[in-house]
């Protein structure tokens, strides 16, 4: 029988009840199942390190790391850094794509005012004048 530290089973609890509320937040449709896969990939490895520690010395010697445990929370590090970085790019794209629409916005609003018969002048007040 191999022992199972505190730690070791507080850490694989915690990645099956992360699980579980991945999977809820997912059937509500409020995680897009694109980042609900991510999540449960990341806590299903930590959840198996937590509860094989056979799997878990193996890859802590592997690795060169003396405490088995430090080894899930440096995968658990990982795994959110690695999220966060792909947030901040899909971030910086979606200001990109919002800054694109607002300037198209703004010139069809231009196209549309000169459109109207009497130009821009016939339509409501320009802002800033009263």
């Amino acid at each position: 029988m191999v022992f199972l530290s505190r730690t070791q089973v507080i850490t694989a609890i915690g990645a099956v009840l992360l699980v579980l509320y991945v999977l809820d937040l997912v059937r509500r449709r409020k995680l897009s199942e694109e980042y609900s896969l991510l999540w449960v990939i990341s806590t299903v490895i930590v959840a198996s390190l937590g509860f094989s520690t056979p799997l878990l010395v193996w890859v802590s010697r592997q690795l060169g790391i003396v405490q088995e445990n430090s080894t899930v929370f440096a995968f658990g590090l990982a795994f959110s850094l690695a999220m966060l970085l792909h947030l901040s790019v899909r971030l910086s794209r979606l200001g990109q794509e919002n800054q694109a629409l607002a300037r198209e916005l703004a010139l069809l609003r231009g196209e549309l005012e000169e459109s109207r018969p009497g130009g821009p002048a016939a339509g409501a007040p320009a802002p800033g004048r009263a």
